[in-house]
């Protein structure tokens, strides 16, 4: 993508007047040029100058083109508002409580930040992949959704606007729960109702969705070593023929299937409740499924103490590696899934019922947009927000 060494975007914005982004692989030249001009840079990387006072607004404007001129680079001036006036105006419409906030990328290199937080694989996704995007807008709200609004690369007004995530992804083409990105009118209020009407529902049915997915591979993962475990129990001999000898070689497999179905099983317990929340079994061709799914609460009820004690973990999850030796953190897993193991085997035998009334439920409001914490089964707080990219 060429972009100029050095170059200022500058667009008009009500509240705070002529806004200005350095960038370009030379964008320092820039942010002097703006400095000498008597810009005032504000913390996310933007400059700013008011234009209250026609006289002073004229001065600086020719100030600038000198300085910019000195220091080798070119002025572009966009034909639209200030992208933060227009993430700001989308999300005051936006149903509950969302916020608007500019992210820099001024280095050509920057914009590679977006690539790990994007679970986009549309316009957006190809909009990083051919174009240069110097700036963004992330709107996030009170339940931890996080989107990012761009504007649409190659046309004079327009936005794009698609979904960011915090968890681990592949491949976003392979990923069919991938929500995609939805173009957007120039007007604020027509957007935000886009937003509102299309993408916001679209996102919580792909959440809905992955977390499926999630839990599904969790119980595959599972379901495969318990059948490897329980082959071992009937045949009396491992997969690879050697006699399994006393009762505590079979504890001991025992042991090592636990330690293996915890790191899986932890998923569900993330994941499934808010999921068999969603669950109307009476509503679908299945309400005999009503009781498969009672007893699929019931065994996350019971796994709650270990869930607890896993979390309780987790907030020395750094420092665990120092304290405990391999043997010793795959001794405190194992016996975290002997606890759990009547429950392991509950979901195995309902998995059937579950998947099915899952796919057919159907997401709830706005509080359903979140991903969900994995602190407690019960109760699930909001993730904190990612800080901005790296300025380069």
């Amino acid at each position: 993508m060429p972009t100029p060494f050095a170059e200022i975007v500058l667009a008009t914005s009500h509240a705070m007047g002529l806004v200005a982004i350095a960038t370009g692989e030379e964008y320092h030249q820039a942010v002097h040029a703006l400095q000498k001009a008597g810009f005032s840079r504000l913390s996310n990387g933007t400059f700013i100058s008011p234009l209250a006072n026609t006289q002073v607004a004229r001065a600086t404007a020719s100030s600038l083109v000198h300085y910019a001129h000195e220091h080798g680079a070119t002025i572009t001036t966009s034909s639209r508002p200030y992208l933060g006036d227009v993430g700001t105006e989308i999300a005051a419409r936006l149903p509950g409580r969302w916020r608007a906030e500019v992210q820099i990328y001024s280095h050509p290199l920057a914009q590679e930040d977006l690539w790990p937080m994007l679970w986009e694989a549309g316009d957006i996704y190809r909009a990083l992949e051919h174009h240069r995007i110097p700036f963004a807008c992330v709107l996030r709200n009170d339940v931890g959704t996080e989107l990012l609004l761009i504007e649409r690369p190659g046309h004079r007004s327009g936005y794009l606007i698609g979904a960011l995530t915090d968890r681990e992804q592949g491949d976003p083409h392979d990923d069919p729960t991938t929500p995609r990105s939805l173009t957007l009118a120039a007007d604020p209020a027509l957007a935000a109702q886009a937003v509102t009407n299309t993408f916001l529902p679209a996102h919580r049915r792909a959440l809905h969705n992955r977390d499926l997915n999630i839990v599904l591979t969790a119980l595959d993962r599972i379901r495969e070593e318990h059948q490897s475990l329980q082959a071992v129990r009937d045949s009396g001999r491992y997969s690879t023929g050697e006699s399994v000898r006393g009762s505590r070689l079979i504890a001991s497999a025992e042991r090592d299937f636990a330690d293996h179905a915890w790191l899986s099983f932890r998923h569900v317990l993330e994941h499934a409740p808010v999921l068999l929340t969603r669950c109307r079994p009476a509503a679908t061709p299945w309400p005999q499924d009503t009781a498969a799914l009672t007893r699929l609460r019931e065994a996350l009820a019971k796994s709650q103490d270990a869930w607890n004690q896993w979390n309780s973990l987790r907030d020395d999850l750094y420092s665990i590696p120092r304290t405990l030796s391999a043997h010793e953190w795959s001794q405190v897993r194992g016996q975290l899934g002997i606890a759990v193991l009547p429950a392991i085997e509950t979901w195995l035998a309902d998995s059937e019922p579950f998947e099915r009334q899952a796919r057919a439920a159907v997401p709830g409001g706005p509080a359903a947009m979140s991903a969900p914490s994995p602190r407690l089964l019960t109760a699930r707080s909001a993730p904190g927000p990612r800080g901005a990219a790296t300025h380069r």
